[in-house]
């Protein structure tokens, strides 16, 4: 089972898309453990949305199309941000 995530900073106004295998692990690895990397920038994250997929080809189709310009626009448009 893989899960498209997606993140939202209020602080920066920040959204970030992912997938994972493990929603829990990665939520704290944004929000807690993580040294290095864009998110950890921009902390605190909270979740806003996500999708559970079969495949983890199915999952990187849905992150792809959330990360493109009309996904981020949906993003934004459905969850009033």
């Amino acid at each position: 089972m893989f899960t498209v995530y997606i993140l939202y900073s209020e602080s920066y106004d920040k959204i970030y898309i992912g997938y994972t295998g493990n929603l829990e692990e990665r939520l704290k690895s944004h929000n807690e453990l993580g040294k290095k990397g864009w998110t950890r920038l921009y902390r605190p994250w909270k979740l806003i949305h996500f999708e559970d997929f079969e495949t983890k080809q199915e999952a990187l189709c849905r992150e792809k199309a959330l990360k493109s310009g009309k996904g981020r626009e949906w993003i934004r448009n459905t969850f009033s941000l």
